[in-house]
């Protein structure tokens, strides 16, 4: 009887853990690098999304030790493919981002928040928002400035 029982349960796993998932992993279809070991593929480069920021630094002047100020960096695909925004990494951990999740297609817009804590700072400060995604170059590189002054 314990035999069966431990048949049954094991089967049931079984079942269970085959059941079909929902896939998040992006397709090698939109990972299109146009470099090559003779340079650069005109070919591949024109089907490549590109990143186009209405602009990669924003100053927000003089800001009160303790504020904290949010700026949203837009953005289009000005591409021929979707843009997928894999990784977004700040050099400091008094800013923090938020990028978009899903693929933004070619002539579409998005934006990527981000949030600058100015507790531990005093005086200029120059923060960067390192973006890697599926373009060429991969990386684009975000900057806030802010003189940090004291209350």
């Amino acid at each position: 009887m314990m035999q069966k029982i431990s048949i049954f349960i094991i089967s049931l796993f079984l079942v269970v853990g085959c059941g079909k998932k929902k896939s998040t992993e992006i397709g090698v279809e939109n990972i299109n690098n146009p470099a090559t070991a003779e340079g650069i593929d005109p070919a591949r480069a024109e089907k490549m999304p590109v990143i186009t920021f209405e602009k990669i630094v924003h100053d927000f002047g003089y800001v009160t030790k303790g504020e904290r100020l949010s700026y949203n960096f837009k953005f289009k695909n000005t591409g021929n493919s979707d843009l997928i925004i894999s990784y977004v990494e700040s050099s400091c951990g008094c800013t923090t981002s938020s990028p978009p999740k899903a693929p933004i297609k070619p002539g579409d817009s998005g934006e990527i928040k981000v949030t600058f804590d100015s507790k531990t700072k005093s005086g200029i400060t120059e923060n960067q928002v390192m973006i890697v995604a599926n373009t060429y170059p991969v990386k684009t590189v975000l900057t806030l400035i802010a003189d940090v002054k004291n209350p």
